[in-house]
């Protein structure tokens, strides 16, 4: 080992040398007086560098207090966390009051965000507001480091919000139900005071797609959005303007009238009977295509306009929505019927219909009976009802009537019907209502016979109307009361044993004087055939023995 020749010459040390700490020191100390005071100056400037740096005091320097907005509104840090909390829940409550509009062709929606399933998760809300005070936390150590570099900004925090989807879905679907309208068919303008009818155009209908809207509804809400445009499917018109072409509702080639109370009591009748035949008057039938009733009509439901009046449910009469509708599907069918159509689906009532001929009633409910007319001819024809003083009218319009069609039904069997007595403590003793008034059961053949030039087609079909049940309320009640009941209304039900009906414009009614000017009815005259028979007088069910008798008590009182 060799000692250096001077303070600053370098120590080479080998692998075998070995050097002292005392050697080291010497090394790192001054060797003079001007080494010494330069030491001193540098320790002096690391240590005003170092305060500078640190500040004053022992511990680190405190983040700043950030200004925050929450959902874009200002939150103040002032009062301490419990009240800022509260303010943030109030920001909260805003926003789920807040209104989102959803849209469909120009229709709009609107909902508030909490309708549509939005709520604010308070959990995370009350973390975020600790967040703000705590400042060890990774949003005010951001922010400090953002007021250093001099780019500091108000904190814009987005509410903690999610998406309850049970709820969602729900209001979505009832937002479906505004939106969604089914397509209009083209059809015939009959009202037109224009000789050639105008061809009304076509619509087509949307429909929502709800989980798609949902999948845009969920965005909007944790982004704040004030409306999104519902994803909607087009559904076009069964029926377009382009498809019927020319039309020539020029000839009545079938028609059928009955009869409707048009008293107050009935009003609700009436109101569903004129919004049924709306719903077909003018439908355009190509040759070859089938008429459904349920499908062209639709439901009869309160959404659709429909009110509450009486309907037949299981043979008896009861108080149900769109009650009426099987009037009008009873007269297009005798129209039908009388203008040698095809009919492939139609079904009797469970007990005859007062305002029909039996055999010739159509009884519907949507969604599972309906009716359905085929038009066999070789042009199209056009459906047309109207209900107006007291008259339901229904005719098939085409070119020209050829055809002469003759109707004929006969009774075949009938069947008693039941008599069941209910004690009512709400008359007094000794009253006798007839709450219900019984109909036996009926079974009949009908033939119809179509000729049409020289061409002849006869039909054989066999109806069936099970018996109707004849209820009775007897008083059991302290014989002062009082009581306002009366008779079931409906009187008892007759009907020719043997009816023939024909009509067309080669029919001729024998009541009209054969020199006289032709008949104005348009589609030629009806003439009609009745054979009374057993049951075709008044009081027939007692005479039978069918029932003991046809009014209540309160009925002879009177």
């Amino acid at each position: 080992m060799t000692g250096p020749s001077g303070p600053y010459e370098e120590w080479r040390v080998g692998s075998s040398a070995a050097v002292s700490k005392l050697d080291l020191l010497r090394v790192l100390l001054p060797s003079c007086a001007d080494e010494y005071a330069r030491v001193a100056v540098c320790l002096a400037v690391g240590a005003f560098a170092g305060w500078l740096a640190t500040g004053p005091g022992t511990g680190p320097k405190p983040t700043p207090v950030p200004a925050v907005t929450l959902d874009g509104v200002a939150l103040s840090l002032e009062g301490g966390a419990e009240d800022t909390l509260e303010r943030a829940r109030q920001i909260a409550r805003a926003y789920v009051a807040r209104p989102l509009a959803i849209a469909a062709g120009g229709q709009e929606k609107v909902r508030t965000r909490e309708e549509l399933g939005a709520r604010v998760e308070s959990t995370r809300l009350e973390a975020l507001v600790t967040a703000l005070y705590d400042e060890r936390s990774p949003l005010r150590r951001a922010y400090a480091q953002h007021v250093s570099a001099g780019v500091a900004q108000p904190l814009r925090l987005p509410l903690p919000v999610s998406i309850d989807g049970e709820r969602a879905l729900e209001a979505m679907l009832l937002v479906k139900d505004d939106l969604d309208h089914d397509p209009v068919n083209a059809k015939v303008d009959l009202a037109s005071s224009s000789v050639d009818k105008p061809v009304l155009p076509d619509r087509p209908g949307r429909r929502v797609d709800v989980y798609a809207t949902l999948a845009r509804l969920d965005a909007a809400l944790v982004n704040g959005e004030a409306r999104i445009e519902a994803i909607v499917e087009s559904i076009p018109a069964e029926r377009t303007a382009a498809q019927i072409g020319e039309v020539h509702p020029d000839a009545v080639l079938g028609y059928f009238e009955t009869r409707y109370n048009e008293d107050a009591k009935h009003e609700a009748r009436t109101y569903n009977l004129r919004l049924a035949a709306q719903k077909l008057d003018g439908y355009v039938l190509l040759p070859g295509e089938t008429f459904d009733f349920n499908g062209i009509v639709g439901p009869r439901t309160e959404a659709e306009g429909y009110r509450v009046a009486p309907v037949i449910a299981q043979g008896e009469l009861v108080d149900g929505i769109g009650g009426g509708t099987c009037q009008i599907a009873g007269t297009l069918h005798g129209a039908a019927f009388f203008a040698g159509l095809e009919i492939p689906e139609r079904k009797p009532h469970t007990r005859p219909s007062f305002y029909i001929k039996m055999g010739l009633d159509a009884a519907v409910a949507y969604p599972t009976i309906t009716l359905k007319l085929k038009n066999n001819l070789p042009h199209p024809i056009v459906l047309h009802e109207t209900v107006q003083g007291g008259v339901v009218r229904a005719e098939i319009l085409g070119p020209k009537r050829t055809r002469d069609v003759t109707f004929v039904r006969r009774i075949t069997d009938v069947v008693p019907f039941k008599e069941r007595e209910v004690d009512d403590p709400k008359l007094p003793t000794g009253d006798r209502v007839l709450s219900q008034r019984g109909i036996p059961g009926f079974k009949i053949v009908r033939d119809r016979t179509i000729r049409d030039g020289d061409d002849v087609k006869r039909e054989h079909t066999t109806d069936s109307y099970p018996p109707t049940t004849q209820l009775w309320r007897i008083g059991i009640g302290d014989r002062a009361l009082k009581s306002e009941a009366s008779d079931d209304e409906h009187p008892e039900y007759v009907v020719d044993e043997q009816l023939t009906l024909m009509q067309g414009p080669g029919v001729t009614d024998p009541r009209r004087n054969a020199s006289a000017a032709p008949d104005p009815q348009a589609g030629g005259p009806t003439v009609e055939s009745r054979e009374p028979g057993k049951y075709g007088t008044r009081g027939w069910t007692v005479r039978l023995g069918f029932a003991k008798a046809v009014s209540g008590t309160r009925a002879h009182r009177r």
